[in-house]
């Protein structure tokens, strides 16, 4: 059986699998399935409430609202297994072309629903039963696009080949709040409810056949060819992490907790907070949501050449004990009437997602040997979306209603002291 550290023997890259575009095809896959992820997210605050679940209390709509997308969050761990069982059985490749088609074929059927006044409960079901179908794809897309990218990575380069991928978050949120802004831009709001919203969603299959041609020109990964020519593949990859390597998926799951918290906090729960409570219009607090986006996407390189230098390991650590720090000041700095605190809110929290999501992918692909790497890493990852980021923004909005924002930053410093728990379990020869 393969060692779990992942070899750093140089892969030779060439032909189908050249370097740019193997990169370029974990980047634009990530890019494509974020986006249709975030315009759901975007959706669920600003449109949803008010077309799929009308009530008497508008606060009432917005969590019933917010409970379909906790619910993508529920059917990721089952994406994990089935395309985790595929990719560690037929391939990289293969998987992830069906993951992007599952999650793009989910999208474009949200745009195309109708809605509460049309067809009754009938609507909020089929809403929630595509949203699932998103989650089955994002569950299965992840983990593939990470091991795309890090099993053909050069040596001392692991963790700057895993951050491509990881750039698909900032750059999906970048294009999804932007599409949102134009449209807010473009039209009132009487035209943006009857079908505005909808051009997102269906303009989505677009990005996807893009996805598809890219993927469809790249062969396996170097790790995975040997996994056959040694014929190592187990007959039940997701079992055979489960039983085995139970420790692995334990640690990963608790790893990524902070950041899944950390990262649906400053999105989904702060552009409700901000426009139901702190007063900003949607396209004013969209425009701030963009600045913040910067900074995430620059921090994620940042921090995956510091990984590559004094390891994953420490470079999470340290991103780990930055999250517990902002968790204390989340509410001195998210204040009404104080648009540079809110500003410097949102730099700061995802400058700091990017600290922690950048070599994110790396640790968790690090943990599992090749066999059942794609079925480990991605049911780490999509566990601690569970625990993580489905609740977060509806048990947020409990919070700060009940409690004050006081109490949402002491939830993130909580999950944040659970994350650096599990760091310091990670066996330091993985990472350091």
């Amino acid at each position: 059986m393969n060692d779990v550290v992942m070899s750093d023997k140089a892969v030779g890259l060439s032909g189908a699998n050249s370097k740019w575009r193997v990169l370029f095809a974990s980047l634009i896959g990530t890019t494509i399935e974020f986006f249709d992820f975030y315009i759901y997210a975007t959706a669920a605050v600003l449109v949803f409430p008010a077309l799929f679940f009308p009530a008497g209390d508008p606060a009432s709509s917005t969590l019933q609202s917010l409970a379909t997308f906790a619910l993508a969050f529920l059917a990721r761990p089952i994406g994990s297994a089935v395309f985790g069982h595929f990719g560690d059985r037929i391939g990289r490749k293969a998987t992830l072309v069906a993951a992007l088609l599952t999650m793009g074929l989910s999208t474009v059927a949200i745009g195309l629903l109708p809605t509460y006044a049309q067809w009754g409960v009938t609507a909020p079901a089929l809403l929630a039963l595509c949203r699932f179908g998103q989650g089955l794809g994002l569950g299965g897309e992840w983990g593939g696009a990470v091991l795309l990218a890090t099993e053909n990575a050069p040596p001392g380069k692991r963790a700057w080949y895993g951050m491509f991928p990881q750039l698909g978050a900032p750059l999906g949120f970048f294009l999804a709040t932007g599409t949102f802004l134009l449209l807010t831009a473009s039209m009132d709001d009487a035209a943006f409810f009857a079908w505005g919203w909808r051009v997102p969603f269906i303009g989505s299959a677009v990005l996807v056949f893009l996805g598809l041609w890219i993927r469809l020109r790249i062969s396996e990964t170097p790790a995975f060819q040997r996994v056959l020519e040694r014929q190592e593949r187990v007959r039940m990859p997701m079992l055979e992490v489960l039983v085995r390597h139970p420790r692995a998926l334990l640690i990963g799951t608790a790893s990524a907790l902070a950041t899944f918290v950390l990262f649906y906090l400053m999105t989904v729960f702060a552009l409700s907070w901000g426009t139901s409570q702190l007063g900003y219009s949607r396209e004013q607090f969209l425009w701030m949501q963009m600045a913040g986006v910067v900074c995430f996407g620059l921090s994620i390189p940042l921090a995956a050449h510091y990984a590559d230098r004094v390891g994953r390991r420490r470079m999470m650590l340290l991103a780990t004990l930055a999250i517990m720090l902002f968790g204390l000041a989340f509410a001195p700095l998210f204040v009404a009437g104080s648009g540079v605190g809110v500003m410097l809110f949102l730099a700061l929290g995802l400058g700091i997602m990017g600290l922690t999501y950048g070599p994110l992918g790396t640790i968790l692909a690090e943990l599992f040997p090749a066999e059942v790497r794609y079925s480990g890493a991605s049911l780490a990852f999509n566990l601690s979306g569970i625990f993580g980021a489905s609740l977060a923004p509806y048990a947020a909005t409990w919070l700060a209603a009940h409690h004050g924002l006081g109490a949402v930053g002491a939830y993130l410093v909580v999950a944040a002291v659970l994350t650096l728990l599990a760091l310091l379990a990670v066996p330091r020869r993985l990472h350091d």
